[in-house]
């Protein structure tokens, strides 16, 4: 297997660490997207939708949504489960991912890419040019601050998103609170059982792991 990889941007720490928590080491390459590698011609033949993470199996099979590789290395490597021990919580887990992503991950990456100088007519992935718009900024300000709500909510009483472990869901939600950094969203002070269940996650040593490979 190959992973296209860059270890900053969200998604792919999404995968990373999943990665760290179950211990797979898979061999990567970097594509540096503040430099635009992604639009290079080597990787376009790769991934013609030029987003990372692209995971390339051994058979030459092209993975290219994090759920999807969620799914096939948690098959491969079943020890440490992080989808979830019952059918019921793997539909959980799946569930809170999806939120994670399309509520607040999506509401943050609206920010970032309708304001970012290095964005400017690429507010959306992939290759199709679309022009940055303030409005929708402003919108992901209000779903991120929405989405805090439903976390809190979610949180209160529990160590993790799903059932008694720490699974997928966990990492969605970190993403989420970490890529909100990038537009300068921290967490609200009335999202205590947000701000207790982050700061036990982030000691977690794959956590700690990733974070520090890039600081490198």
């Amino acid at each position: 297997m190959k992973l296209y990889d860059f270890k900053p941007a969200p998604n792919p720490l999404r995968l990373n660490l999943f990665l760290a928590e179950k211990g797979i080491e898979i061999p990567s390459e970097q594509i540096n997207l503040m430099k635009g590698a992604q639009f290079s011609g080597d990787y376009k033949t790769v991934n013609p939708m030029m987003t990372v993470p692209t995971l390339v199996l051994d058979d030459g099979t092209v993975l290219t949504e994090v759920v999807s590789m969620y799914s096939y290395l948690e098959e491969q490597h079943p020890d440490n489960p992080l989808m979830g021990n019952t059918a019921l919580e793997r539909a959980q887990v799946l569930s809170w991912d999806h939120r994670c992503f399309n509520e607040g991950i999506i509401a943050i990456a609206e920010i970032f890419r309708n304001t970012s100088e290095a964005f400017v007519n690429r507010a959306i992935p992939g290759p199709t040019p679309c022009p940055q718009i303030a409005e929708l900024a402003e919108r992901g300000q209000t779903r991120a601050a929405a989405f805090y709500q439903v976390l809190e909510s979610h949180l209160k009483g529990r160590e993790y998103m799903v059932g008694e472990a720490f699974s997928a869901a966990d990492i969605a939600a970190f993403v989420f609170v970490h890529f909100g950094s990038w537009v300068k969203i921290e967490i609200p002070e009335d999202c205590e059982s947000v701000k207790a269940w982050h700061d036990r996650i982030s000691q977690r040593p794959a956590f700690v792991q990733c974070f520090a490979e890039i600081a490198q």
